[in-house]
């Protein structure tokens, strides 16, 4: 596993670093500040910390909330994700040889983008999303497009 995988780096964690040198910054702005301008300085930075925690909490308050909506079902069996109506056309011979390959992805994996294909999402976009190889999200995209598309190849009968 790759050092970029173990440690990502997100916007939050930046606005993390960037508000904990702020807060290390604020004795030192009282301290070098006039006489005259300190209590004012020192209400200012009181207010805008007040503020940026109260927008902190709201921010996790909701990506909790979030979360919650999305929460998997309780149980370790991830397969109730996955109806047989959803994985109704999953293309398993075409991908079998590559779940016996050593490093392969997990089932659960290729389910979801088998569902994202089935939502119209393209190869890249899939693969990029899951970690997948970029031909086995192309071969199920293809494969969920033959499935969703009406038989091109059905014989009317002539009269």
């Amino acid at each position: 596993m790759t050092k970029a995988a173990q440690f990502p780096r997100t916007g939050r964690g930046a606005t993390l670093v960037g508000v904990l040198l702020l807060l290390s910054l604020e004795p030192l702005a009282v301290g070098v500040a006039p006489p005259r301008l300190r209590l004012f300085l020192g209400g200012v930075l009181i207010g805008a910390s007040t503020a940026g925690l109260l927008v902190a909490l709201l921010f996790a308050r909701s990506r909790r909330t979030a979360r919650k909506a999305l929460a998997l079902p309780l149980g370790d069996d991830d397969t109730q994700w996955f109806s047989a109506r959803t994985l109704e056309g999953f293309p398993m011979e075409q991908v079998r040889p590559l779940l016996l390959s050593p490093g392969a992805p997990g089932l659960n994996r290729l389910y979801t983008a088998w569902v994202f294909a089935l939502h119209g999402h393209d190869p890249q976009w899939i693969a990029r999303q899951l970690d997948l190889p970029t031909p086995t999200a192309r071969l199920l995209v293809d494969a969920a497009r033959r499935h969703t598309s009406p038989a091109a190849d059905t014989v009317h009968p002539q009269d």
